[in-house]
This record gives structure tokens, sequence and C-alpha cells, in this order.
């Protein structure tokens, strides 16, 4: 039972993920007031599936001074860990659900350092290599606030099981509770995944196309897979943290596509971010807020 619904869980995100990009080009399109795609299927609903076909029957090319095993395997990890995260959905008829599941999101959230650090590293190229730098220092920079943004409402229902936010959330969401909180954290998640304002990743004025400069075909789908279920699970915790997570209602998927529509909206209208702002933005700002508020939710529920 529990092998079924990984599988059924994970060809459903793949799905959701095929679309949020037929979304993207669709929104991005008409706030560049053109049509965007219309001519793959019915009003171009079956572009996502000719987009998988070519990219996996393109020429997959390798440098030659790559390393090979680590430049073809990097991808893939980067992919089985955005699809790990999703072992955390709360299902409610209780197949999958652990108590420390807010850990276990830090640890793989985590973990996708590593793969950005390997993809850039392995293809062997300067511009893949200052594209994966300025990856990993955004990432680890906005984690720190992240897992503090996140450890308030964890410290307030005293409990790190993602079920638990569904069920203290029945009376108030908790965005009225930890306005500046939710705020702080839907502009951290946009630095985490790499998404525009934040994308120095992929700043192609400078670095062409950032640290997968390098992969076509197969291992350009997958890096591309790996952040784009990174957005769909980022929209899905938000509505899980602070839109009341009713996971049991047909509100919770309009949530999570007003949240996806929210990461193209901001990538279709804001300029990318000066870097050093960037930085300035996490160390001096977010991460000073997020840790006072920690300190004050905690005396708060001491006191209580």
């Amino acid at each position: 039972m529990y092998l079924i619904t990984i599988f059924i869980t994970i060809l459903f995100i793949l799905i959701g993920v095929a679309f949020i990009t037929l979304l993207e080009r669709k929104v991005l399109s008409y706030i560049q007031t053109r049509k965007g795609p219309n001519k793959v299927g019915f009003l171009g609903i079956l572009q996502p599936i000719s987009d998988a076909i070519k990219l996996f029957m393109k020429e997959n090319t390798i440098p030659v001074m790559s390393n090979y095993l680590i430049y073809i395997l990097s991808p893939v990890m980067g992919l089985f860990n955005s699809l790990l995260l999703w072992s955390l959905y709360p299902f409610m008829i209780n197949c999958i659900s652990f108590n420390f599941g807010i850990l276990f999101f830090f640890c793989c959230s985590s973990m996708s350092v590593y793969s950005l650090m390997l993809t850039g590293w392995s293809s062997n190229s300067s511009y893949a290599m200052l594209g994966c730098i300025r990856s990993i220092a955004q990432s680890i920079s906005y984690e720190v606030s992240l897992v503090l943004i996140m450890l308030c409402p964890m410290m307030m229902i005293k409990s790190y099981n993602i079920l638990d936010l569904f069920l203290f959330q029945k009376s108030v969401w908790f965005i009225f509770l930890f306005l500046p909180l939710s705020m702080c954290w839907i502009s951290s998640a946009l630095a985490e995944t790499n998404r525009s304002p934040f994308d120095f990743s992929e700043g192609e004025s400078e670095l062409v196309s950032g640290f997968n400069v390098e992969y076509s075909g197969a291992g350009f789908a997958f890096i591309f897979l790996a952040e784009y279920s990174s957005i769909l699970f980022m929209s899905m915790m938000f509505c899980l943290m602070f839109l009341g997570g009713k996971i049991d209602s047909i509100i919770f998927p309009i949530q999570v596509s007003m949240l996806c529509f929210f990461f193209i909206w901001v990538r279709g209208t804001l300029p990318r971010y000066r870097y050093d702002k960037l930085m300035y933005l996490a160390w001096k700002s977010y991460l000073p807020v997020s840790l006072n508020l920690f300190i004050y939710f905690f005396f708060l529920k001491t006191m209580i």
C-alpha cells in the first residue's frame, strides 16, 4: 500500500509539474501581450507532452573534460531529492505521516545544495562553476532564515508533524497571526528555489545559462523537473503553514495553484536583484526579523 501511494503521488507530481510549465508559458505570454502555446492539442493543452518528447529525444552532449559519472548522475540526484520531499504530503488516510516531518524537510532541502554543486563542478566549465557558486551561497544564506521562520508556527503548535498544522488552523489561519513571517517565507522560498527576482544561478546576461549551461536533452529535463517540483512543493508548504492547510477540501489545490501563479507572476514583472542586495536582504533583513520573532514566540509559548 505504501509503495502504491508513493508511485501514484510521484505520477501526479510529474503531471502537475508538466502543466505548471504550460501555465508559466501562458501567463508570461499574456504579461508580454502575446498568445503563448496554442497549437499543440486544444488551446495548446498537449504542449508539455510534446516538450517532454522533444527534450528526451534530443542529443545528450557530454563535454570532453567533464567528470563523466558525476556529470550524468547529479541531475538525477537533484530530481530524486526534490521528489523525496513529497513523501511529507499529509494524507488523511494516514499512509505516510510521521512526527518529525519538518525536520525531514530541513534535511532534504539542505541536500539540494549538493546536487547544484556537483552539477556545476562536474561540467568543468567556468560559467557553470560561477553559477553553482552563486547558487550555493544563495541557498545556504536563505535556508537559515527559512528554518527560523518555519520554527515559529512549529513552536506555537508544539509539534513537527505537518498534519498538526491542518488541525490547529480549523478556527483561524496562521497567515493572520504570522503575517510578517509569511511574507518573509514566500520571498525566501523564491530565493531557495532560484526563481526571479533571485535567479542568479541562471543570470543569462553574464553567465549564459548558469550551472546547467553544459546540459542538454535528458540531463536538462531532469534539472528542469527538479526546479518545478520544488516550486510546487514550496507552494504546498505555504498553504499548509499559513493558509489553513485544508487538505480534505477542494480549496487546497486552488490555493496551491494560486501560489504557483504568484511565482510565475513575480518572474514576469520584477527585474533581477543585484547580488550584494540579495545577500544584504538575507543577512541584514530576514535573519534579524526571523530571529527576533522566533525569540518572541518562544517566550510567548513559555508564558502561556
